[in-house]
């Protein structure tokens, strides 16, 4: 959900079209992947989800007003191990890097397959 969330946030197409191809794939619903960007006045996703979609929006829209909030990060570390923080934050670092690219590539949205890279 954190990758569909940056990538709907960043604007890059090719990484939408396969986080929700995998992630349906996976099982999830397309009734949760068509409410990620109004994650907040939908009811579909529990505490844990919402704390990492608000971490990963503060994280990816850092020029927009001084990165992750304190609250944000407490919230997060109530649902959330050291490891699994670690790796969440890994997460939204990577998918902001290859959001990047793949804007700045242009590369196509509409074509991928799921499970293509894995």
């Amino acid at each position: 959900l954190v990758k569909i969330r940056a990538s709907q946030i960043n604007g890059c197409g090719f990484c939408l079209d396969m986080h929700t191809k995998d992630a349906a794939q996976a099982g999830e619903t397309s009734v949760r992947l068509n409410l990620v960007a109004a994650w907040r006045e939908a009811t579909v996703f529990t505490e844990a989800e919402r704390a990492a979609l608000e971490l990963a929006e503060q994280g990816t829209r850092i020029a927009d007003g001084g990165g992750v909030t304190d609250e944000a990060w407490a919230n997060a570390a109530k649902h959330y191990d050291d490891d699994e923080l670690t790796s969440l934050v890994a997460q939204i670092a990577v998918i902001n890097a290859f959001n990047r690219l793949n804007v700045i590539l242009q590369q196509p949205a509409g074509d991928y397959q799921p499970g293509r890279f894995g």
